[in-house]
């Protein structure tokens, strides 16, 4: 996957046909503003950069960490995603400024074995400051999906992905905040909009996600990565709706586990109870997909 050349940081060049502004429902993110609010001494925040366009954040800083030229807390937007990724290489796409799509690289000094609980931090973060700057209730299917109700149906309006970079872990967040129902990838996707939200400027939304997340990283970080005494493992279960359906693991070669989602362990895995009475934990990594069964 190569990116397409990104814009200037925080000095994209508008077209004739395409310029800044030709969406005046869609305005661009005010780069200086947020890097002025966000990036302070004392802060985990220690670099803010928006491009018009890029294949995927992800993709670009993992490159910058892995050469070592991004330290921990910077940040990377993009106003548009031609080739954003999710879980298992699956794509992301949305149309320029409607959504949300960043990058942020992470150095946890925390046992390694506890980094797999970043994407759901991620998620536990995200849902606690659209439901205070939104007014959106967003509920997390497990490992990584962001969830909204658009009527009367549960439609995923977001997406994490975590990946190791260097010394570190880039962790991805993609949202659709303004979306209409004519521009959805696939009908059960659904966006901020869709679901009714008080508000949809993705300035003070992105500050909002930004401090949310630093605030609940420090928690972790400074327990150790101990989910329990950060309250991250019952903060996640709290609002994770996969817990109390039964739901079907498939896994590499065809194979799968059907069962009741009881529990979110201490490893940030999925415990199913199967009808034969079993426990059967599932990581993130172990899984193809994860669906409702019946």
């Amino acid at each position: 996957m190569t990116p397409k050349p990104p814009g200037t940081p925080g000095s994209p060049q508008p077209d004739p046909a395409h310029g800044r502004w030709s969406d005046l429902e869609r305005p661009p993110l005010n780069a200086a503003a947020l890097r002025k609010a966000l990036v302070r001494p004392g802060g985990l925040w220690t670099a803010f950069d928006v491009v018009e366009v890029t294949g995927s954040t992800n993709t670009d800083l993992a490159e910058r960490a892995r050469a070592g030229d991004a330290e921990e807390g910077a940040v990377l937007v993009a106003e548009e995603q031609s080739a954003g990724r999710g879980r298992l290489d699956r794509t992301w796409s949305s149309p320029a400024r409607s959504g949300l799509f960043f990058s942020v690289f992470l150095e946890p000094d925390v046992p390694t074995e506890r980094w797999g609980w970043l994407p759901l931090l991620a998620g536990v973060a995200t849902a606690t400051a659209l439901s205070r700057a939104a007014g959106v209730d967003t509920a997390l299917k497990w490992p990584n999906d962001l969830l909204v109700q658009v009527g009367d149906e549960e439609r995923k309006a977001g997406g994490i992905l975590a990946e190791r970079a260097g010394d570190g872990v880039v962790v991805g967040i993609g949202l659709n905040v303004t979306l209409h129902a004519d521009e959805l990838p696939v009908p059960e996707a659904g966006s901020l909009l869709l679901a009714g939200a008080a508000a949809v400027d993705r300035d003070p939304l992105l500050r909002a996600v930004l401090r949310s997340l630093e605030q609940w990283y420090e928690d972790w970080r400074g327990a150790g990565g101990d989910p329990g005494a950060s309250r991250l493992q019952e903060a996640y279960a709290a609002g994770c709706a996969t817990l109390g359906r039964t739901v079907r693991a498939v896994l590499p070669g065809d194979r799968e586990i059907i069962g009741e989602a009881v529990a979110v362990d201490g490893d940030g895995r999925l415990v199913l109870a199967t009808k034969e009475g079993v426990q059967q934990p599932v990581g993130a990594g172990d899984i193809v997909h994860l669906r409702a069964a019946g």
